[in-house]
């Protein structure tokens, strides 16, 4: 069953469907994002002075970079990152190209806001290790779909607003599918869609299997 709900003050208006499970689907995925982003803030924590290291003596700034998302519902959280870029990227992000051409997905693998241990961690994916913190909070999801930028929502056509029906998530459809080789912003809604329709912890669980993977091999990153 889907309850339909409208009008939040960041969806402008617009309406979705927010797909509902037991509760005790529910709680085996809270259950899941827990135990999993215990374990990954373990890990960061053991990398941290390692990464925060690099990060300090390749450039200048704060070693976690804090980025306003648009999350479940339209609702806007804080993410964190280890900041991959110069401390004045944010002040520069107009001077950079869209290689996409869509403002509604933003990507540039030749951005020179990039610093070099900045596409090391990019490569890794050691850059999103702080989101496990976003995870525990409960404003992200261990799966679920990517969490849109604020100018990205902006751009929005009514149905693409069904996307954020779920907490965005550190992986997902989108992201075991190519990653960045996916350029087509219909085609991740397809998938974020998908992921929707036939959510399990089952599912989840193979997601996390395949990103497990994926960054192994390093497929897809950018």
């Amino acid at each position: 069953m889907q309850k339909d709900i409208a009008g939040c003050s960041d969806c402008d208006g617009s309406s979705f469907s927010i797909p509902r499970h037991s509760s005790c689907e529910s709680l085996s995925k809270r259950v899941l994002d827990i135990i999993g982003a215990l374990i990954g803030l373990g890990i960061t924590g053991v990398l941290f002075p390692w990464i925060a290291a690099a990060i300090l003596l390749d450039s200048p700034g704060p070693v976690v970079y804090v980025q306003e998302r648009i999350g479940l519902g339209g609702k806007r959280f804080r993410m964190y990152k280890f900041r991959s870029m110069s401390a004045d990227a944010e002040a520069n992000k107009y001077l950079v190209a869209n290689q996409y051409g869509d403002g509604r997905f933003f990507k540039n693998r030749q951005d020179p806001r990039v610093t070099r241990v900045g596409a090391f961690l990019r490569r890794t994916s050691l850059d999103e290790l702080p989101q496990f913190w976003n995870v525990l909070v409960g404003q992200m999801s261990l799966v679920g779909t990517r969490p849109p930028l604020v100018r990205e929502v902006q751009h929005y056509e009514p149905h693409h607003w069904q996307r954020l029906a779920v907490k965005p998530g550190l992986t997902g459809m989108w992201q075991t599918s190519g990653r960045s080789e996916v350029q087509d912003f219909e085609q991740v809604v397809k998938l974020d869609l998908a992921y929707q329709e036939h959510w399990s912890l089952w599912l989840d669980l193979q997601l996390l299997l395949r990103t497990t993977q994926i960054l192994l091999s390093r497929r897809g990153a950018c």
